[in-house]
């Protein structure tokens, strides 16, 4: 009887797994206290989006302890002498729309907790993506229309998302912050696509067709934040800039190209996808010297790098846990591997907006 029971357990388990795995979306939530020595205060950052922020790894258990929101946390730890709560609400695979009605609205109580200091978001990779993916499997004439409707909605449900938050979240919140988008999968967009122009009747090399949607996307993310008291880190600039002059302009690459407040989209676009376009590499050659350089993509093309452990994140439920921080003082403002792995450069990246008192 113990038998089959135990038989007929794991059987449910697996077939709930197997239901789950083959869906399109995993929410992934997780909480994480850096807990630092000698105090007790304990404030809180909140984190809404997609696979990105989860730390997703390929699983559909587990995810990346040390994701970008949790790396964040850690400097605040430090910087403020407090206990900090990495808050993670997270949906993989989801969509902008899904991000903004299933995570940042239908779980708002937990930016409306009065320890909240820090809410930050991220949305429209897999807009992004399932665009592109529509794109190439087109044959006959080329249709931008996918890429245009993708653009359109990240417009319409970051601008709700920010709209919302500034709304929703405690009115003690010091820090609005969104995440825009790298280029994942740049090298490869280096080919020709299936369908053809309708202009020239030739094929399209598919990194110069979705290279301007991608910036039109970007602009508009930290065009926005500017104009509804949001910070704006640039990951594109972190992930797919060199930290060194590469062309000789007098500027670091990284620095280059990232977005200038008040710039114009056309601006912006023009110099991303023209005058430093020959900068633009693939995230995983990640050139922090002219001479090193480290990966920051994982084997998927698309998540980013991460280390440490993992915990519960998905089919299983999420995990609540404490740690001591894994660094409790930072030269520079940045911890000693803060450009060696995708999540520590994006968590730095929104770090840098942290005020020096809670």
């Amino acid at each position: 009887m113990h038998a089959r029971f135990s038989s007929s357990l794991l059987t449910a388990i697996l077939l709930a797994a197997g239901a789950q795995a083959a869906a399109s979306t995993l929410n992934q939530n997780v909480s994480w206290t850096i807990d630092r020595a000698g105090t007790a205060t304990k404030y809180r950052v909140v984190a809404y989006g997609d696979s990105i922020y989860a730390g997703y790894n390929g699983s559909t258990t587990s995810a990346a302890k040390y994701s970008a929101p949790t790396v964040d946390a850690e400097y605040l730890s430090a910087q403020w002498n407090a206990d900090i709560e990495s808050v993670r609400r997270t949906k993989s695979g989801a969509v902008a729309e899904d991000v903004y009605n299933n995570k940042i609205v239908a779980e708002r109580s937990y930016m409306q907790a009065s320890s909240t200091r820090v809410v930050t978001f991220e949305m429209c990779g897999n807009d992004g993506l399932q665009a592109r993916t529509a794109y190439k499997s087109q044959t006959g004439t080329c249709d931008d229309a996918v890429l245009t409707a993708a653009e359109n909605s990240c417009k319409t449900f970051v601008t709700a998302a920010m709209d919302y938050i500034n709304a929703n979240a405690y009115a003690g919140v010091k820090l609005k912050v969104i995440s825009n988008l790298h280029y994942p999968g740049y090298a490869a967009d280096s080919a020709q696509s299936s369908c053809k122009d309708p202009n020239t009747g030739a094929t399209v090399r598919m990194q110069d067709k979705f290279l301007p949607s991608l910036a039109r996307i970007n602009h508009m993310m930290c065009d926005v934040a500017r104009q509804k008291g949001f910070m704006c880190a640039d990951n594109f600039a972190q992930y797919m800039g060199a930290d060194h002059d590469s062309n000789g302009d007098g500027q670091i690459d990284s620095e280059a190209l990232r977005y200038v407040p008040g710039e114009s989209q056309a601006s912006y676009v023009n110099r991303i996808t023209a005058t430093l376009r020959s900068t633009i590499r693939d995230a995983n050659t990640h050139f922090v010297s002219s001479s090193s350089s480290y990966d920051y993509i994982q084997s998927d093309d698309t998540h980013p790098t991460y280390t440490g452990s993992t915990v519960t994140a998905g089919l299983f439920g999420g995990t609540t846990g404490t740690g001591a921080p894994r660094y409790t003082s930072f030269s520079g403002g940045k911890n000693p591997i803060w450009n060696q792995y995708g999540h520590e450069r994006m968590g730095w990246a929104v770090s840098v907006f942290n005020l020096p008192t809670p």
